[in-house]
C-alpha cells in the first residue's frame, strides 16, 4: 500500500484573448479495489463553472465552461490516492477461459460489444498476421498468449515520445516501429481484438520511483495503456510500454474503446490558429 499525491497542471497561451468553448476533463482517478481516492482539488485560471457527469463507462467527467475572454488557461488537478496494487498479481482465470481460443458467455459478449471488435482498417491483413505470430499452438495459455503479445509490442516497437497531438493508427506504428505510449497501447489493444479479445484503452498516471520505466519523466508521468477482459479475472492490466502486467504502478483516470475518448483534457477556443501561442504540461507522481 502506498499513498500518492499527483499534481497535473496543463497551460494554454494565446498571443491574444481569445473565447474558450467548453473543456472536457478527465482527471479524476478511477476508484477500485485496489485504488482509494482520498482527496481530490480542481483550480482553474480564469474562472469556470465546472458540472461533474458519469460517461456510459463510468468514467468521471467535468466539464468546464467559461465566461470571459482570456489570453491564459491554466488548469490544475492536485489528487491524492491509495494505491492497492501488488507488483505479482495472480489472476483467478475462470476454467472456460484459461485456454485459448475460449468464448465469452453471451452476456459477456453482449456487454462487450465494440471493446471486442477491431476499430482499425487491416485490408490487407497485416496486424492479423503479425499478431497471429504469437499463437504458436492451438489450443495455448490465455494468459501466457497475451504476455507474449505485450511484451512482442515492446520488442518490435522503439519507444518514442511524441508532443504532437492524435495518436498512430496500428498500421502506421507496425510500419514505423516507433510510437509513443499511446501508440502502443492502441496498437496492442487492437491486437488482441483480432484475437478475439475484449480490450479496452487506459490514461491515467504511471509511478515509476526507481525512474526506471519507459516513458516515465522523473517523479512521473501521465501514461497510457491496455485492459483486456477474462472470465473469472476481470480487466487485467497491460502495459506494453514496459512489458508489465498488472496495476502496480499505474492509476487510471479514463477507460474507452478510442484513445481519443479518454484524453485527460480537451477542448478548444473560438479563434484562428495563429492565436495560439503554445501549451506546457507538468506532473508529478509522488509519496511523499
Amino acid at each position: 500500500m502506498v499513498l500518492l499525491n499527483i499534481r497535473h497542471k496543463t497551460t494554454y497561451r494565446y498571443r491574444m484573448p481569445v473565447a474558450l468553448n467548453p473543456h472536457r476533463l478527465m482527471l479524476r482517478p478511477r476508484e477500485s479495489r485496489d485504488l482509494r481516492l482520498h482527496a481530490m482539488d480542481l483550480a482553474i485560471e480564469p474562472a469556470a463553472h465546472i458540472a461533474w457527469m458519469q460517461d456510459i463507462v463510468g468514467n468521471s467527467v467535468a466539464t468546464a465552461s467559461f465566461p470571459a475572454m482570456t489570453t491564459d488557461l491554466a488548469i490544475e488537478s492536485l489528487v491524492q490516492v491509495q494505491l492497492n496494487s501488488v507488483a505479482w498479481p495472480v489472476f483467478d482465470i475462470a476454467a472456460s477461459a484459461i485456454s485459448y481460443p475460449f468464448a465469452y458467455g453471451r452476456d459477456e459478449q453482449t456487454d462487450l460489444g465494440a471493446l471486442a471488435v477491431p476499430q482499425h482498417e487491416d485490408p490487407r491483413g497485416e496486424l492479423r498476421d503479425w499478431v497471429a505470430g504469437f499463437v504458436y499452438a492451438t489450443p495455448t495459455d490465455t494468459l501466457a498468449l497475451l504476455k507474449d503479445v505485450n511484451a512482442g509490442v515492446a520488442s518490435w516497437i522503439s519507444y518514442l515520445s511524441r508532443d504532437d497531438e492524435g495518436t498512430q493508427p496500428p498500421l502506421q506504428t507496425l510500419g514505423r516501429r516507433c510510437g509513443s505510449c499511446r501508440d502502443l497501447a492502441v496498437l496492442f489493444a487492437e491486437a488482441v481484438r483480432v484475437l478475439g479479445f475484449g480490450a479496452r484503452i487506459v490514461s491515467g498516471y504511471l509511478y515509476d520511483p526507481d525512474r526506471r520505466a519507459v516513458g516515465s519523466g522523473g517523479d512521473g508521468t501521465t501514461h497510457a495503456w491496455a485492459d483486456v477482459y477474462l472470465p473469472g479475472a476481470g480487466w487485467i492490466a497491460f502495459d506494453p510500454t514496459n512489458r508489465s502486467v498488472g496495476g502496480a504502478n499505474l492509476i487510471p483516470t479514463a477507460v474507452g474503446r478510442d484513445i481519443g475518448l479518454v484524453v485527460p483534457v480537451a477542448g478548444s477556443f473560438a479563434g484562428e490558429s495563429r492565436d495560439f501561442d503554445g501549451m506546457t504540461v507538468e506532473v508529478a507522481v509522488t509519496d511523499r
